[in-house]
């Protein structure tokens, strides 16, 4: 059973910068296609960073320019740097498989405000 385990979440003012990870058992995060997710209160999860097998990555409109997606694959952790934070980045963020995600783990949350 995958287990996947959100760390780096906090409360951040606006403009602000935090760096997120995901550690998981084995090899798992370098042999899959990987994502960031996040889901607000009142909204659907949605996918908005990804980071392919040979490296490619995709971002959402919403983050792209601000967020980066990377992978650190001898200590098997994904990571998401997020920069110039808006109050609308504001949610529980989740790693997980893209697409067809594993089971969720707990996520982290970030929290974007003055």
């Amino acid at each position: 059973q995958v287990r996947l385990v959100e760390s780096g979440g906090g409360l951040v003012q606006p403009g602000g910068s935090l760096r997120l990870s995901c550690a998981a058992s084995g090899s798992i995060l370098s042999d899959n296609p990987m994502g960031w997710y996040r889901q607000a209160p009142g909204n659907e999860r949605e996918y908005i960073a990804g980071l392919g097998t040979r490296g490619t990555t995709y971002y959402d409109d919403s983050v792209k320019g601000r967020f980066t997606i990377s992978r650190d694959n001898a200590k098997n952790t994904l990571f998401l740097q997020m920069n110039s934070l808006k109050p609308e980045d504001s949610a529980v963020y989740y790693c997980n498989k893209y697409p067809f995600p594993w089971g969720w783990g707990k996520g982290t949350l970030v929290t974007v405000s003055s």
